[in-house]
C-alpha cells in the first residue's frame, strides 16, 4: 500500500498469482522458501529476526537469503538433511569435517 501498488502488481513483481499474494498477506498460507529472496528484495528488508551470532542462525540466514530448503542446502554442501536440521536447532555440535563443508558456503 505504501508503494501504491495493487496486490496484482505486487504479486507480478514477485512472480506469483494475485491469490497467492493475498493468501500470504492474510496469513492463510506461508510462502515457500524459494520465494523468500524475491520477497526480501521486494520489501527491501528481511521481515523477521535472525540471530546470525550463532552457527544455527548463520545457516538459517543463508538458507532464507538464498531460498534454499534444508534438503537443498544439505545437497549443496554434501551433508545429510538431518544434519542441517539438527544444526539449525542448535542441538548438535558439528564435526570438524562438517564445519569445513559449511565454511565454503556459510560465512562462519
Amino acid at each position: 500500500m505504501e508503494l501504491g501498488l495493487t496486490q496484482k502488481k505486487a504479486a507480478k513483481m514477485i512472480g506469483v498469482c494475485e491469490d497467492t499474494f493475498r493468501f500470504w498477506e492474510t496469513g492463510r498460507v506461508e510462502p515457500f522458501i524459494t520465494y523468500y529472496p524475491k520477497i526480501i528484495a521486494f520489501l527491501g528488508y528481511v521481515p523477521f529476526s535472525i540471530n546470525t551470532n550463532t552457527l544455527a542462525g548463520k545457516i538459517f540466514s543463508y538458507r532464507i537469503l538464498n531460498g534454499l530448503s534444508q534438503e537443498a542446502l544439505a545437497t549443496k554442501v554434501g551433508l545429510d538433511e538431518s544434519t542441517i536440521v539438527e544444526l539449525e536447532k542448535g542441538e548438535q555440535r558439528p564435526f570438524k569435517r562438517t564445519l569445513e563443508k559449511l565454511r565454503h558456503i556459510v560465512r562462519l
